[in-house]
């Protein structure tokens, strides 16, 4: 186990050299973040809705106010875009101003009884404290998402940093202390890779953790409710995503071309909701596919510093040789690789993988890199039926110029969150955002996240002398 004083590196994945140094917090150290946050707890919930509303907005503030230090951390520790990191902090700082706004919309109601003289009311109140942790792909806006509503709720919370990301987290913590949250009311805790296992389970184990949120992988989303099942903690999973975007014969190509682009290749399709999965009906397949292989082979990819290419830098090479497995096992099965190329190190080309079949892992597997897949369905009945073969089900996306079957095709796919005539990658603060099957439960966002960071309780008053049986 890391020493008090530990601290642990996270390297550039362009260059190599040190780009941050974060403390290596022990399990130990964990629990002292969550006893100041159940500390905080008393005085935070306490506040009325519009002093924390204040306080929010201050935040949504101060986190604008160190955009610099965002870009060059997220540079830094995961080869990010600038583009990527300014859109990151730009939602972030929306997520954390629709958050203020829903301080005075944590309401009860009032139900009728059967009973006469009984007052009955169904009430919101906080959890207590939230254990939230956070990933690496969108860190500003997971790690914001992860703290925003919970806050607004009236609970504390414990942001887990990303092992990958520490400092762009820790700016986080930074800008809501800034603000003047209270000491405690959000604690960040950082932790070397190896610690990671033990350091989570600490702080799920905490008695004073009531709640936790997760974004990240599936394998791991399965650990931690596992985990928070033995405590009977509620748990909130974010999980993976194989997005499938469907072209029908009546769709306008130009469009479903620029969605699935921007939804395949945004941040080198390290996102969640990324375009994993192109089903094209038969009747459109080979102009849709001429059109889009031009389109990813015209995005270079460089150096994110030098701020000249639309793709940036993948996490890691462990990335790259998951991806270049993907492609290989497709193109061995009679795939056919349509646009992109040997990667340079961590920078791989935007690559178009044609005549994908469900057998192959590149059907199955979250790629989470520059990679797509294109399969030929037959017609709208195939599309839909081939949408559905996963065990995932985040985003989806269906293009089509009759905007009627559209809307009939979304209610057919099996996801949480569904786009006609839109890109499967689209995210805003007060919208409901979560999956179904492997890609998780529980639903962040607007009054969604309300219901997730609250407790439900019903209150009684007798406004009339009691009669009872006994």
């Amino acid at each position: 186990m890391s020493s008090p004083q530990a601290v642990f590196e996270r390297r550039d994945p362009v260059t190599g050299a040190v780009a941050t140094t974060s403390i290596a917090m022990t399990a130990d150290q964990a629990r002292v973040a969550v006893d100041a946050a159940q500390a905080a707890l008393p005085t935070w919930s306490a506040l009325g809705p519009n002093a924390r509303r204040a306080l929010l907005s201050k935040a949504a503030a101060a986190l604008e106010a160190r955009a610099d230090d965002f870009v060059a951390a997220m540079m830094g520790e995961i080869g990010a875009t600038e583009g990527w990191a300014r859109f990151n902090l730009m939602l972030a700082a929306s997520m954390v101003r629709e958050a203020a706004a829903l301080t005075t919309q944590v309401s009860g109601e009032v139900i009728p009884s059967d009973k006469p003289g009984c007052l009955a009311m169904a009430v919101r109140e906080p959890v207590g404290v939230i254990l939230g942790i956070a990933p690496w792909n969108a860190p500003i806006i997971l790690g914001v998402r992860a703290v925003a509503t919970p806050l607004a709720c009236g609970n504390t919370v414990v942001l887990k940093a990303s092992e990958s990301c520490p400092r762009t987290h820790e700016l986080i913590a930074e800008a809501f202390a800034a603000a003047g949250l209270p000491e405690g009311a959000l604690s960040i805790v950082t932790n070397a890779p190896a610690d990671a296992a033990e350091v989570v389970g600490a702080l799920i184990d905490h008695p004073a953790v009531r709640r936790i949120n997760f974004t990240g992988s599936t394998a791991v989303g399965k650990i931690i409710a596992k985990r928070a099942a033995e405590h009977l903690k509620p748990v909130l999973l974010e999980l993976g995503g194989k997005a499938p975007l469907i072209v029908l014969e009546d769709a306008d190509l130009d469009e479903a071309v620029k969605a699935a682009a921007f939804g395949a290749f945004m941040n080198q399709g390290q996102i969640c909701m990324s375009t994993e999965r192109i089903i094209v009906v038969d009747a459109i397949a080979d102009a849709f596919v001429a059109k889009f292989a031009a389109k990813a082979s015209s995005l270079a990819v460089g150096d994110p510093r030098e701020g000249k290419t639309p793709l940036g830098a993948v996490v890691d090479l462990k990335t790259v040789t998951h991806v270049q497995g993907l492609v290989a096992d497709a193109l061995a099965d009679g795939a056919v690789q349509v646009s992109g190329g040997p990667a340079n190190g961590v920078l791989m080309p935007a690559t178009v993988v044609d005549k994908v079949t469900p057998a192959m892992r590149l059907f199955r597997e979250e790629s989470f890199g520059p990679v797509v897949a294109v399969i030929r369905a037959r017609d709208e009945e195939h599309a839909i039926a081939l949408a559905n073969d996963t065990e995932y089900g985040l985003s989806a996306s269906v293009f089509t110029r009759d905007i009627a079957r559209g809307l009939k095709v979304a209610r057919r796919i099996q996801s949480g969150i569904c786009h006609v005539n839109g890109p499967t990658v689209h995210d805003e603060a007060q919208m409901p955002f979560g999956g179904v099957k492997a890609s998780g439960y529980g639903r962040f966002g607007g009054k969604a996240g309300v219901d997730a960071f609250t407790e439900l309780r019903w209150i009684t008053v007798e406004t009339q002398p009691g009669h009872f049986p006994i």
